[in-house]
């Protein structure tokens, strides 16, 4: 993996993305990729905005409506997932910020061989 990380994102844009993802995210795929997908509310619309812009490729699909509740879903798999997020989330110690994200990640990479 080369990780052709993002260079015109600061250190806080990086930590605001990575913090998103360790709070929010789910780590998995959909059987045939691996995927990190973010659903929050419609108001956080700015913040997915952000989000677009900080991760350049990623997706953001929605609004929905569902069960009462409306969001948007946020998710970055190929090219971004692998050339952006992993070398990102690969540099933090995941293990000693939160076992729970930890796991799932390692998951995520063994399955789908990451």
């Amino acid at each position: 993996m080369t990780g052709a990380v993002n260079t015109t994102n600061t250190p806080f844009e990086d930590g605001l993305l990575l913090g998103i993802l360790i709070g929010e995210g789910h780590f998995g795929g959909d059987g045939k990729q691996p995927q990190i997908t973010l659903r929050m509310h419609t108001r956080h619309q700015k913040l997915f905005e952000t989000l677009l812009r900080l991760c350049p490729g990623s997706k953001l699909y929605g609004p929905y409506n569902h069960g009462g509740r409306r969001y948007f879903q946020w998710m970055a798999r190929g090219e971004v997932l692998r050339e952006t997020l992993l070398p990102l989330l690969d540099r933090l110690p995941l293990e000693d910020i939160d076992e729970h994200v930890y796991e799932r990640y390692q998951d995520m990479k063994v399955r789908y061989g990451l």
